[in-house]
């Protein structure tokens, strides 16, 4: 799945636009390397983003192409 979607279906980011324009500027790494929004993501892949001052760090847990609000969650585990 693209890192854009992932990003926008897990919640982490919530408009898929905002994720694509994040990945632009450099501030979405995937295993410690800076990451275009068209990187393929797959389970344990490590996603750093940084909001600001705040970063947020998760490992990619499972992967779906929709899921409901509550089950976001369950996609990602914060490290």
């Amino acid at each position: 799945m693209r890192l854009d979607k992932f990003l926008k279906v897990s919640r982490l980011i919530k408009r898929r636009t905002v994720a694509n324009e994040a990945c632009d500027a450099g501030r979405v790494l995937v295993n410690d390397k800076p990451a275009k929004a068209s990187v393929k993501v797959k389970q344990g892949d490590i996603i750093e983003i940084q909001f600001g001052t705040r970063t947020v760090k998760v490992e990619v847990l499972d992967i779906k192409d929709t899921t409901k609000k509550e089950e976001a969650g369950d996609l990602f585990k914060y490290l």
